[in-house]
């Protein structure tokens, strides 16, 4: 595989548990915290056992006190009316909409959230949310409160998941990206204000008193294209943790700070038509 030839070649030894676990602690990361995570296994360079090698040293780390949650997003579940990357014929979307199979927290895969989170998902004692497209998993002692009762509308808002890892005063741990793939940006998103900020329809098929239903609300129209500056800008006030995590760089910051920080730069830089 060129992929895979390319990590070997870009590695000058492969990671393992023991020197991940050994990495995340010179981050920082300590037995008992509460840490959501976002990953790529590409950018740890070559990991002896993958994903599920990664999964293992996460949940060393933080001991059997602490708690690893991860957003399980399924795209393939929202409106195919509303999809660009790619767009399906016109004529498939009513087909989907009335034939795609409805969300289930065993079952649904999810879509383009990597190898590790397809590992967590899949362990024996993750939960996961109910919520059909922007669901979460985690595991340990906080998981049942972290992800239970996931509103369908405001669903990265202050009843969802993101909200319950800001009250419990959790920490964000970024393995190999950056603040671009940090959902709890979109918490910041519904706590700020700007001129553009709008709600739109979604549809997704769920479960409803056991039957399969196609069933639309209003959420808010979420923005992710400004969450690298809002990164960098943060990155600025030395508020995070970088270091070395295999041949990857690691970030880790308290939710409250980026959370914090990110509804102050939207309610000041975002602008009608930004």
């Amino acid at each position: 595989m060129p992929e895979e030839l390319e990590i070997i070649a870009a590695t000058h030894a492969p990671a393992t548990v023991k020197s991940l676990v050994r990495d995340l602690r010179t981050l920082l990361v300590q037995p008992g915290d509460t840490l959501l995570v976002h990953s790529s296994l590409s950018a740890l360079g070559y990991v002896a056992g993958g994903a599920q090698a990664v999964v293992q040293a996460l949940l060393e780390a933080v001991g059997p006190d602490g708690t690893i949650v991860m957003p399980t997003q399924s795209g393939q579940l929202t409106d195919p009316g509303d999809w660009s990357n790619p767009p399906v014929p016109e004529e498939w979307v009513e087909t989907l909409r009335a034939e795609t199979p409805a969300y289930d927290v065993h079952l649904t895969p999810t879509r383009q959230m990597g190898q590790i989170v397809e590992c967590f998902r899949q362990h024996r004692g993750t939960l996961r949310s109910s919520h059909p497209t922007v669901s979460f998993a985690a595991l340990g002692p906080a998981a049942e409160s972290i992800i239970r009762d996931h509103p369908l509308t405001r669903s990265l808002g202050e009843s969802s998941p993101l909200g319950r890892l800001y009250e419990q005063d959790a920490s964000v741990l970024l393995l190999g990206v950056g603040h671009a793939n940090n959902t709890s940006l979109h918490l910041a998103e519904y706590r700020a204000s700007w001129p553009d900020k709008s709600n739109h329809r979604e549809g997704a098929p769920i479960l409803v008193n056991g039957r399969r239903e196609w069933v639309q609300y209003e959420d808010l129209d979420v923005d992710e294209d400004d969450f690298d500056r809002i990164g960098d800008a943060f990155a600025a006030t030395e508020h995070e943790q970088i270091g070395p995590v295999g041949a990857g760089i690691g970030r880790l910051c308290k939710q409250r700070s980026i959370v914090d920080f990110g509804v102050a730069w939207i309610n000041e830089h975002r602008t009608a038509n930004s």
